[in-house]
């Protein structure tokens, strides 16, 4: 489940290669690869590559538990946050094949209490076109996040959220189109989600490590998720362990807990049809404004794919299959540093045989004082972005912050040249005009001090 702004990712690379022949000498780059995210403490987590639908790779690295020090391995299980909305959709749509529900019901004929019930379709939720505002970015949504909710209770706070746009007039990601799709699934499907999980997922693909989670148990091999606080001296860093999300509050928007391994497996029952029809899943991957139904679209050179990504507490995922070259990919994060947008492009780069590829150049942190930290503090204003950005010194850290959003720890690689790796966010100080470059997604934006 998202509780900020997220994007999905795009795949890209400059050359479309064949796959690596039976030697797969893409192995010891993975291993490598990995090795090299390990050692410099850029995440912890798990990956699983598929070809044809069989597992070609599979590694893990870092803590499931860090207080514990119990290493993850390849059956750790992790929350996978919104990659449960493939989950919810796909059951939806298998109950829309079985003429229990259709797409062009509206919401109105089960939860009539939330606003535009009676203009909103099945479709509309599947697709977050419905308008209604997304409840995780309620202000105080991580005061509450993680208490027990009754349906009941979480209907009342849907019902209050209104609405953000007319239904079916745009795009716009909201988690509560999920977990109303979740419930009108119980209620079209006649049993519980855990039930419709089982029989139309988990026993066709064969899945053996995917549930709906509950409190994190360490001892059963499911990860605690962390994030990484940079403080004073590069060599003191470590990782915080994140609160836990109750699965009362995502529901079927992002409350399961899998593998990378199942979660492959899952994806490739989707795309060989163990789970809907080619029909129906030809529906689910129609984009609309860039989202299917269910289905984000994913794309590795001139080959198309789809897939989601997640991130609930402290745990990140992504998930995505490209037909045209048999492969699949999941990785998922308990501790997230190195983007997993990036740990996938150089996966699929070193699974094709990309020959340009190279590894990532982490470099050594340089120390700051806080006495030249505090000079480069002060709230940031761009006529070309409208978000003001504050920049604070806390705990000997430079940190940064948007209007209305969660700090960021930055840390300094350069002379006054700051990053936040998990956004791909770099920031270029120049504390004599009292300026800062900011850089993210290939474009630069001017910021000046107020």
């Amino acid at each position: 489940m998202k509780t900020r702004t997220s994007l999905f990712i795009v795949l890209v690379s400059l050359l479309s290669i064949y796959v690596c022949s039976a030697q797969q000498p893409y192995v010891a780059k993975l291993d490598s690869l990995i090795k090299l995210i390990r050692n410099n403490d850029k995440g912890m987590g798990s990956i699983s590559v598929f070809k044809d639908g069989k597992e070609i790779y599979g590694n893990a690295y870092g803590f499931a538990n860090v207080e514990k020090s119990l290493k993850a391995n390849k059956e750790t299980r992790y929350r996978i946050g919104s990659i449960s909305k493939v989950y919810t959709a796909s059951i939806i749509m298998k109950l829309s094949e079985q003429g229990k529900l259709s797409t062009n019901d509206l919401l109105s004929r089960y939860y009539p209490q939330i606003k535009n019930a009676d203009k909103i379709t099945i479709e509309q939720l599947l697709r977050h076109r419905s308008g209604i505002f997304n409840f995780t970015n309620l202000p105080d949504y991580l005061q509450w996040n993680t208490s027990v909710f009754s349906k009941q209770k979480m209907l009342e706070k849907l019902a209050a959220l209104g609405s953000d746009f007319e239904p079916g007039s745009k795009y716009q990601y909201s988690n509560s189109n999920y977990i109303l799709l979740s419930l009108i699934a119980e209620d079209a499907g006649g049993k519980s989600y855990n039930e419709l999980l089982n029989d139309f997922i988990l026993k066709p693909c064969g899945l053996t490590h995917t549930r709906i989670f509950g409190s994190i148990n360490p001892e059963k091999n499911e990860a605690s998720s962390y994030r990484y606080l940079p403080v004073a001296t590069p060599q003191n860093s470590h990782w915080a362990l994140e609160s836990e999300t109750d699965p009362s509050v995502p529901l079927g928007a992002g409350f399961l807990l899998s593998t990378p391994s199942d979660m492959n497996r899952f994806i490739w029952g989707l795309q060989e049809g163990k789970i809907v029809k080619a029909e129906t899943l030809k529906m689910m991957t129609t984009m609309q404004d860039g989202y299917g139904l269910g289905l984000s679209p994913y794309r590795f050179g001139l080959e198309q794919g789809y897939g989601h990504g997640g991130s609930i507490d402290g745990f990140q995922s992504t998930l995505f299959i490209i037909p045209g070259l048999d492969l699949s990919v999941a990785i998922t994060s308990n501790g997230t540093v190195y983007p997993l947008n990036n740990i996938a492009i150089d996966i699929m780069r070193i699974v094709t045989g990309d020959p340009t590829y190279t590894f990532p150049a982490f470099g050594n942190l340089l120390e700051v004082s806080e006495g030249d930290l505090q000079k480069l503090s002060g709230n940031y204003s761009s006529p070309e972005l409208p978000i003001k950005l504050r920049i604070f010194v806390d705990k000997g850290v430079l940190h940064g912050q948007g209007a209305g959003q969660p700090a960021f720890p930055l840390e300094c690689f350069d002379t006054n040249k700051f990053r936040f790796e998990m956004a791909g966010i770099i920031m270029h100080f120049n504390p004599e005009s009292n300026t800062m470059i900011l850089k993210q997604g290939g474009k630069d934006f001017t910021f000046t001090k107020e």
